[in-house]
C-alpha cells in the first residue's frame, strides 16, 4: 500500500509517500510543492493543484492522508489560507478518485511519539527513526507530511491485527 501524507500550506505544501508492506514501511519520495508568493491566491492554488497532481501521478497512492483543521487558531488568516490549500488537496485527490483520510494533529503526534503535544523537533526525530533515515526530514513540512502518513500506516496495521509498525522499517 502506498500512502501519501500531505502537510497543507499555501507557501509550501509538504508531501511524503511511504510504502507499507506488511508491518514494514519505507520512504518512496518526499518533498515540498512551493507556490509563487508574488501571484494572486487563485494562481497559487492552481500551482498547488498542478504540483500535487504531478506528485500523485508519479506515486499513484492508494490513499491520501492530511491533517485535520482545528477550530482554535491564534491567527485566523493562517487558518483560512490553510483551508484554501486543504480544499485544493481534497479536490485534486477526488479528481483522481483517491480516498482521503484525515487525522487531528494531536492524534498524529500521539501515534508517533506517544505525546499528543510533542514538539516539531521530536516529530522529526521520530520520523527519522521510524523510516531509518540518515537525517531528520527538512523542512518541517516534509516531516509533518511523513508523520501523517506514518500515523495512517500505524492505524492500518493495528486494524489488520498486525500490531504497530513504528520501529519496523524495511
Amino acid at each position: 500500500m502506498l500512502i501519501l501524507g500531505i502537510d497543507p500550506g499555501l507557501r509550501r505544501t509538504g508531501f511524503g509517500g511511504i510504502k507499507l508492506e506488511g508491518t514494514k514501511t519505507r520512504l518512496v519520495e518526499a518533498g515540498v510543492i512551493r507556490t509563487n508568493e508574488k501571484l494572486g491566491l487563485a494562481s497559487r492554488l492552481t500551482e498547488l493543484s498542478e504540483g500535487l497532481a504531478e506528485v500523485m501521478a508519479g506515486l499513484d497512492p492508494e490513499v491520501v492522508v492530511v491533517e485535520s483543521l482545528y477550530s482554535h487558531y491564534k491567527h485566523p488568516r493562517t487558518a483560512i489560507l490553510m483551508g484554501h490549500a486543504r480544499g485544493v488537496i481534497l479536490l485534486t485527490a477526488a479528481l483522481r478518485q483517491t480516498p482521503v483520510i484525515d487525522y487531528s494533529a494531536t492524534k498524529i503526534k500521539k501515534a508517533l511519539t506517544g505525546n499528543g503535544r510533542a514538539a516539531k523537533r521530536q516529530v522529526q526525530r521520530t520520523v527519522k527513526v521510524a523510516l531509518g533515515l540518515e537525517a531528520e526530514p527538512e523542512p518541517a513540512d516534509v516531516a509533518d507530511a511523513l508523520a501523517v502518513a506514518l500515523c495512517h500506516a500505524n492505524a492500518v496495521t493495528h486494524e489488520s491485527g498486525l500490531g504497530g509498525l513504528l520501529g519496523r522499517r524495511g
